[in-house]
């Protein structure tokens, strides 16, 4: 059975840990907006149903931001969850589950929905 509720620092240490981290201040929320807590769970959902190991998107993430901070990124944390997006489309992509035309396709439906729904309900993307 698999663990839901690990943390940030447990899916490091499963990464042997070299998984980054975020720079976060003591006892401030991991997440500071809604969509960084599903950029997360996205992340959790794929790798769950065995869409990529956790070497593997710790690869992915290290590339990311170092790539950010060859662009001038002052890794101050607050683009953190971006990488973690920048990753994730990456793997989409290298692994050919989907296409660029459709992640942008997929971030406008998903715009459309989230404006569209009430605060506090569920975003419901249309099928």
């Amino acid at each position: 059975m698999q663990n839901t509720h690990l943390t940030l620092e447990d899916i490091a240490q499963q990464c042997g840990g070299q998984m980054p981290l975020p720079v976060q201040e003591a006892n401030s929320a991991v997440f500071a907006e809604p969509w960084q807590a599903h950029a997360f769970a996205m992340v959790l959902q794929l790798h769950e149903k065995g869409l990529f190991t956790w070497p593997a998107w710790a690869a992915a993430l290290t590339q990311e931001i170092r790539n950010a901070q060859a662009s001038g990124d002052t890794d101050t944390g607050a683009t953190y969850y971006m990488h973690w997006l920048n990753a994730l489309e990456a793997l989409v992509l290298a692994k050919q589950l989907g296409t660029a035309d459709q992640i942008h396709d997929l971030e406008h439906a998903w715009e459309a929905a989230a404006a569209r729904t009430p605060h506090g309900q569920a975003i419901v993307l249309d099928t």
